[in-house]
């Protein structure tokens, strides 16, 4: 499926500073208001409906042989042409 990316933002930074931005989405979503993202002169508003599919996924990446790279994606996704009621696999658990 084609993709078009509106919206890149990539930097190191502090455990703090990410929970700060993790913070941020869910009192949005929690309160239902639009997440802003803006990042130099690139910025999106997105309206994520009631209820988006939630994706959590962890990988180990690399060459073969040598995969080292950890990581942990936190994805949000909805169809702009339904009631993004999603699908559920299993309750997530986040300890």
């Amino acid at each position: 499926m084609p993709e078009e990316v509106l919206f890149k933002s990539e930097s190191n930074q502090s455990r703090e500073e990410i929970a700060s931005y993790f913070r941020k989405v869910a009192d949005n979503l929690e309160s239902g208001d639009p997440i802003n993202l803006k990042a130099g002169s690139e910025s999106v508003t997105l309206n994520p409906p009631v209820r988006p599919t939630f994706e959590v996924k962890a990988e180990r990446e690399g060459p073969a042989g040598n995969m080292t790279e950890r990581s942990i994606e936190f994805e949000l996704e909805w169809d702009e042409n339904d009631g993004g009621e999603g699908s559920n696999s299993g309750q997530l658990e986040i300890e």
